[in-house]
């Protein structure tokens, strides 16, 4: 009896079911997109600190950049050529540097792991290669013997110089046996292989696609690093399309090039849970002092450009503006089933005086009320569908700056490509993210409980209106 009653009445009534379910539909397909949008803007900023820190890291441990003393002046390149014997002198050099000049022993590594809510830690050399290379010309005497002004021999030297071409790369020296955290796990090999376990200290190298496309070099190739031969045995393609650096070499190989032994710059670290992160970080700065810590927190704060904006905009104006028109859907779907309750009041008097309870009366109505949600969440979750799928085929990009400044962006890379002087001054660098709006099973879960309760919200506003009739008053109402 109830549901054929139910569906002779819904039937009976399209027009006004149709209306509510629309209302409800409408509240609830923008709550998807929204939600949506948010999920891609996550995903994306996730894409963007992937980048910066690598695949399963939490944070990074630097070192404190240290105030210079009073009357130190800036460690500066210098280079040192000897004398050639020759008409021409051919010289080439190569110095190695520690990015940023600051680094950490690599007893850090082990004091890290041992904090408590620490899962893995690992640490990493980031250094700076500048090779100069080139020629002296010896100038040519003009005129000699010839006494000049004061009286002495020789003529005038004419030509003569020095001309050299600087090349300036990034080298990354990584723990060939720990290699799943890091900044090399955001790229993918595409030729070759990676390192194995036993290559701690072997003379091989990965280069980053890019750079090696610029070089020309491919696997099977040699890289020359202060007379060292390096073999080239694969070639990275960075996820991000900004790879953390030129060149990734083996850490002890890379300590020893900067004269760096027992040293790292940055200690790349992995929580045991994401809300132990904070406290992990406190816990560091405590006990090994002299440090900096930079959580993921921290490098999502130095994020600027559209991604942010879109960003703000869709967890903040976005997420009010669904759910108040979600709220005025309900709103307006608990009035109309109460306006549509008060028409049919004769209706629910003669079933009362047939001996229909007010419960029943009720039951009735709260049933009506909830299929009419149903539908509308049904309806909401298909345009809620069709609007994540149109954002997610057009992929508007949206760019991301990340800044340079301060000692997040310094730390992000241990100073590799972000803050190169020790945690400052580094230019910003700009990501352009492709914009997705993926539609998860909790949010589709979203939108039917938000149906359900849509329908409870109508059903409840008719039901009460409806438990309140008498069935003397209804019966004596003329329509």
């Amino acid at each position: 009896m109830f549901f054929t009653y139910l569906r002779r009445e819904l039937r009976r009534r399209r027009k006004a079911a149709l209306v509510v379910a629309s209302g409800l539909a409408l509240g609830i397909a923008l709550v998807i997109v929204v939600t949506s949008v948010s999920s891609g803007m996550s995903r994306a900023q996730g894409k963007v600190l992937e980048s910066l820190y690598g695949l399963g890291t939490d944070m990074t441990v630097t070192k404190a950049v240290e105030p210079p003393e009073e009357g130190q002046t800036t460690r500066r390149p210098r280079f040192e050529f000897d004398a050639g014997e020759g008409e021409e002198a051919q010289q080439s050099r190569d110095l190695v540097m520690v990015q940023g000049f600051q680094s950490l022993d690599a007893s850090t590594v082990d004091d890290v792991a041992g904090q408590d809510g620490v899962a893995d830690a690992v640490g990493g050399l980031g250094i700076r290669v500048m090779k100069v290379d080139g020629e002296f010309r010896r100038g040519q005497v003009e005129n000699p013997g010839q006494g000049g002004p004061g009286g002495g021999g020789g003529g005038a030297v004419r030509g003569g110089g020095a001309a050299f071409d600087v090349d300036s790369y990034t080298a990354y020296g990584t723990d060939v046996a720990r290699q799943d955290l890091g900044p090399l796990t955001t790229s993918k090999i595409t030729s070759g292989r990676t390192f194995t376990e036993g290559e701690t200290d072997a003379a091989v190298a990965v280069l980053d696609s890019a750079w090696a496309a610029g070089k020309d070099l491919a696997v099977g190739g040699t890289l020359t690093v202060s007379g060292t031969e390096f073999e080239v045995i694969g070639i990275a393609t960075a996820d991000s399309g900004d790879a953390a650096a030129d060149v990734y070499l083996p850490l002890a190989r890379a300590q020893a090039l900067a004269g760096a032994e027992a040293k790292v710059t940055t200690v790349y670290v992995k929580a045991t849970d994401s809300q132990r992160i904070e406290g992990v970080k406190e816990a560091v700065l405590k006990n090994i002092p002299g440090t900096t810590v930079t959580t993921s927190a921290d490098l999502a704060a130095t994020v600027s450009g559209s991604l942010s904006t879109a960003s703000d905009l869709a967890s903040g104006v976005g997420t009010w503006l669904s759910y108040l028109v979600l709220g005025a859907a309900f709103l307006v779907a608990g009035l109309l089933t109460s306006s549509a309750v008060s028409r049919r009041v004769r209706e629910f008097g003669t079933l009362k005086a047939l001996g229909w309870r007010s419960g029943r009366v009720t039951r009735q109505v709260a049933g009506e009320a909830l299929v009419n949600g149903l539908v509308g969440g049904a309806l909401g979750i298909a345009l809620g569908l069709a609007g994540a799928w149109l954002i997610t085929a057009l992929s508007p990009t949206l760019t991301a700056e990340l800044g340079g400044g301060g000692a997040a962006g310094g730390a992000a890379r241990g100073g590799m490509r972000f803050g190169g002087q020790g945690g400052g001054g580094g230019s910003p660098q700009t990501l352009d993210i492709a914009l997705t709006a993926p539609v998860s099973l909790a949010t589709i879960g979203l939108a039917v409980a938000l149906a359900v309760a849509g329908g409870l919200v109508a059903g409840g506003f008719g039901g009460w209106r409806a438990s309140r009739l008498r069935p003397a008053d209804a019966l004596r109402r003329v329509e």
